[in-house]
């Protein structure tokens, strides 16, 4: 930011809904000032990027209205497959022109998109050891039409863009004001489910350590819920959020083991990357490759298509009766179907409905092992999974994680440790979507930060 605000307002621009979150200072304390929900138009926004952006623009400027917001300044997140690369690094600790020059290097052979006209930055992380031979370095590049389009977007709805941020940077402040009375030190994975991708990005002491992107959002619970029992999407999302409840005992394949897993390179897609390779030196001569989790040829759990991958140990036969074992997988995956804890029967409804969500849910779950186990195989361990975003809205969601990974789970409250504008934002409503806003709320704490 080019100037100190005392207030700004963060957005975050979902496929399915836009989030809003003004944020002030009061005797050195950030305060929510106002808060804004509005659903994204149909269409405008996908997993790639904007690709409405007067749409978008009229649906923002509806939300700031409704909401009653005053700031001009405004923080937003660029994000989709198509419009952000955000990739941490490690490079050999050097001073900040050398650093310049490297990242040069590095930014020119990481450039994913067919666009040519490519805008980047770049910044170094906090030093858990001043001493090590190495530094640690987030970069992050866009096509300058995303930048354009999504500046457009803001100015439509009558607000001045005071900077633009990445979501795990975002998240990451989020995480240090709300959660580091309570998880500093440790290291915290944050799973964020949007409409149609989720963000696995693990943490310590709010710095970046790995990001994840994977093709794999919320939308995909509705639509199993609308195949399996015959709805329309808008009815299967209403149950989704309303009476669909993973029960207590259910837990997924090899509860609490770490399976082997598959090379991958822990960062978003990139569309130009072939294969799995080490990054070779900047005098090497040769162009550096990474791992592709969306190729044809690769491990993966998920199918975008909506149904497991042939060859996933995750494969379902069909959904077992009541009198059966729930272990209803395939016996000749070679997956150890005697992990699961029997579903209760006495609920039929329930059993019913999680019956329809359970490949997909399994299939979530089989996604964030996969980063948990390859941040372990890198010498790390995970203390803590915080689940945030609209895709979460399951019930027992973050309990069914706990029980199969292992690992403490718990749904994200993004107003964690922030005061409130009772004349402005109604505590209800806040409490309903604090799983919501980590991005807006991450955005709109720039001002603390920066």
């Amino acid at each position: 930011m080019a100037k100190k605000l005392s207030s700004v307002l963060g957005i975050d621009i979902g496929s399915q809904t836009i989030k809003i979150a003004e944020i002030k200072t009061q005797a050195r304390q950030p305060v929510v000032n106002a808060l804004g929900w509005v659903e994204t138009p149909e269409g405008a926004v996908d997993h790639t990027g904007i690709y409405n952006g007067e749409a978008v623009g009229a649906a923002l400027k509806q939300a700031l209205t409704d909401a009653g917001v005053t700031v001009k300044e405004a923080v937003v997140s660029i994000a989709g497959q198509g419009s952000v690369l955000v990739r941490t690094l490690e490079v050999p600790r050097m001073n900040p022109t050398e650093l310049k020059e490297h990242m040069e290097w590095e930014i020119n052979r990481n450039i994913p998109f067919s666009e040519s006209n490519v805008m980047s930055d770049f910044k170094p992380l906090a030093d858990d050891d001043p001493n090590s031979q190495n530094m640690e370095v987030v970069m992050a590049l866009s096509p300058q039409s995303a930048i354009e389009t999504l500046v457009s977007c803001v100015k439509k709805a009558g607000r001045i863009p005071a900077a633009i941020d990445v979501e795990p940077l975002s998240v990451a402040r989020s995480l240090r004001t709300g959660y580091d009375d309570l998880l500093g030190g440790q290291t915290v994975c944050i799973v964020e489910v949007g409409h149609k991708t989720t963000a696995i990005n693990i943490y310590r002491d709010g710095k970046l350590l790995m990001p994840r992107q994977i093709l794999f959002g919320g939308e995909m619970f509705t639509k199993a819920l609308a195949d399996q029992l015959n709805l329309t999407f808008e009815e299967a999302e209403r149950l989704k959020q309303e009476q669909v409840r993973i029960p207590e005992s259910a837990v997924g394949g090899s509860a609490g083991a770490a399976f082997a897993p598959e090379p991958f390179d822990p960062q978003p897609y990139d569309p130009a990357a072939p294969a799995y390779g080490d990054a070779p030196s900047p005098d090497s001569g040769t162009q550096a490759t990474s791992y592709n989790p969306f190729a044809d040829d690769a491990p993966s759990a998920y199918d975008p298509a909506g149904e497991p991958a042939a060859e996933s140990p995750y494969a379902y036969d069909q959904p077992v009766s009541e009198d059966e074992s729930q272990a209803s997988y395939d016996a000749g995956s070679g997956y150890d179907t005697s992990a699961f804890a029997p579903v209760p029967v006495e609920d039929p409804e329930t059993l019913r409905f999680f019956e329809a969500i359970r490949p997909i849910v399994d299939d979530f779950v089989a996604e964030v092992r996969r980063s948990v186990d390859y941040f372990r195989s890198r010498g790390g361990e995970i203390d803590q999974i915080l689940l945030c975003g609209g895709g979460t809205r399951v019930r027992g969601l973050a309990e069914y994680v706990s029980r199969t990974l292992g690992v403490p789970t718990e749904g994200y409250d993004a107003f964690r440790g922030l005061a409130f504008n009772e004349k402005k934002v109604a505590p209800g409503f806040a409490e309903e979507r604090s799983q919501e806003f980590a991005i807006a709320v991450g955005n709109a704490l720039h001002i603390f930060y920066e």
